[in-house]
């Protein structure tokens, strides 16, 4: 989903209204090559600029201006690494490989809805593989020396996918954790 910038915007308005860049520099007392270049979009006009256009125009500001929702974060580099890069520390720590994701997912969920959904995914996931872990273990007690092979693959899969997806996510923004069980699901809008 595209957001329209001031430049689109004010070309709209112009047109909508039926004026030349001519009879809106006129009408709003701002010069024609000031509306051309705010057109072209290669300057970030004033905020009393764009209050001159949108009276020239006879619209509200609102109209011009693209507005950010202040409640929602900008997705950053360092949070999606920091959200898929946490459970690595599970090699080192038990189970910190869930509770360090949680953490800031707990603490990033309502700043962005990537956050969110990015968040959940990586929590599912290696809750599945803590499962899927403490299985194999177990398997230790009906066939003994055979759970190894079955707890390395698990292991190893668990290692692979979470750098896949690591880099996947500071790349290109997607993530695929596959045969994950959906402990926490999707958020209802």
């Amino acid at each position: 989903m595209k957001n329209n910038s001031i430049s689109d915007n004010l070309v709209y308005q112009r047109k909508l209204k039926g004026f030349t860049q001519e009879q809106l520099s006129e009408e709003s007392s701002v010069t024609i090559r000031t509306i051309q270049r705010i057109e072209k979009g290669d300057v970030q006009p004033h905020l009393q600029t764009i209050k001159l256009l949108a009276t020239g125009l006879g619209i509200e500001v609102e109209d011009l201006v693209v507005l950010d929702d202040p409640k929602t974060e900008t997705v950053q580099r360092k949070w999606m690494l920091l959200l898929h890069g946490s459970p690595f520390f599970g090699l080192v720590i038990p189970f910190a490989n869930v509770l360090f994701p949680l953490f800031i997912w707990i603490s990033k969920a309502e700043d962005n809805k990537i956050y969110d959904e990015h968040g959940r995914a990586v929590i599912n996931f290696h809750c599945t593989i803590n499962l899927m872990l403490i299985i194999s273990l177990l398997l230790f007690f009906p066939f003994p020396g055979y759970n190894y092979f079955g707890t390395a693959a698990v292991f190893l899969f668990g290692i692979v996918f979470s750098l896949k997806n690591l880099m996947s996510a500071l790349g290109t923004g997607t993530i695929n954790y596959p045969f994950t069980i959906p402990f926490l699901k999707p958020k209802k809008d």
